[in-house]
């Protein structure tokens, strides 16, 4: 068992744990697909749901990086993070395009972050998911849980169309951890590949807890992929453990896996989230490709 997710964060020490385990790689730094970084009155009201626990997460979840922006994105420099995502979604109509300004201003500003946007099931959402690649957009965020919408909702038929036609990876949150929605599980998106079999997907936290059927969509469809966002950490394996027996297709999907950290919202040390991924013993090069190559491959990172 690894300790070192009790490091304190913002550490020195942490952050030469972190980069000792990309360096003994031989790797140039991190990617990191699953960030957030939002306006601050939505990034504060997300902070406020984990310090209640939320009325379905049934438990304890400090947020481990708590701090300011400009902090937070120094603390992933620090950790030798050379890309990583500024993962915004609404949570009800007449918001995304609102995020997507500020996603766009965001990118701007910091080179290191991939232009990131999101939609809703909303009259519109064609038109400012056409106007998000247009400016540049490289990943898009859709979360069905928070969200409460189905990603077969008819009003995402143009914007589905439009980002498999650009071929813009989307970090779709479907799975039913931590907390289940109306809309989440694999049989949406099960549907909604069968409409765009070459939809660019990133099932996020390796669709748990539905892992093994998210697996089975990686493995059927050419473009989708998983990213291990807090999967194998203490945290998600006390109440959603990943299948043993299915570890060995984790180790044949090793191309189309990314690593997700979702820094900051996270209830331990970041280092904890790579030691993760190291102790199941897959291999460096199934490392090195899940903490870098892969992603660097994806958006063009040199």
């Amino acid at each position: 068992m690894c300790n070192d997710h009790h490091l304190p964060p913002f550490s020195t020490d942490e952050a030469e744990a972190v980069r000792t385990i990309w360096q003994d790689l031989g790797l140039p730094g991190l990617i990191d697909v699953h960030t957030h970084f939002m306006p601050k009155p939505v990034m504060d009201k997300v902070w406020a749901y984990f310090d209640s626990a939320g009325p379905l997460l049934g438990r304890e979840w400090p947020i481990a990086y708590r701090a300011d922006e400009e902090q937070r994105v120094d603390v992933l420099r620090s950790f030798g993070v050379r890309g990583y995502s500024s993962m915004i979604y609404p949570h009800k109509p007449q918001m995304a395009q609102w995020l997507n300004s500020w996603g766009t201003e965001f990118a701007a500003g910091h080179p290191d972050c991939l232009h990131t946007a999101t939609f809703y099931p909303e009259e519109g959402a064609d038109d400012y998911v056409a106007a998000a690649i247009s400016a540049g957009a490289q990943i898009f965020k859709s979360h069905i849980q928070v969200g409460a919408y189905s990603p077969i909702d008819p009003l995402l038929d143009g914007v589905w169309g439009r980002i498999d036609d650009a071929q813009i990876p989307v970090i779709i949150h479907c799975g039913s951890g931590p907390a289940p929605g109306e809309f989440t599980g694999p049989d949406p998106i099960t549907i909604l590949l069968q409409r765009f079999p070459t939809l660019p997907l990133v099932v996020a936290h390796m669709g748990a807890p539905e892992y093994e059927a998210f697996l089975d969509l990686a493995e059927r469809y050419p473009n989708v992929r998983l990213d291990t966002t807090m999967s194998f950490t203490d945290f998600f394996e006390t109440d959603a453990p990943f299948p043993k027996d299915a570890m060995g297709r984790v180790r044949d999907l090793g191309g189309k896996i990314l690593f997700g950290s979702d820094f900051p919202n996270i209830p331990y040390g970041y280092a904890h989230a790579l030691q993760a991924c190291v102790r199941l013993d897959l291999g460096d090069d199934w490392l090195r490709r899940v903490f870098h190559d892969n992603a660097a491959a994806l958006f063009g990172i040199s």
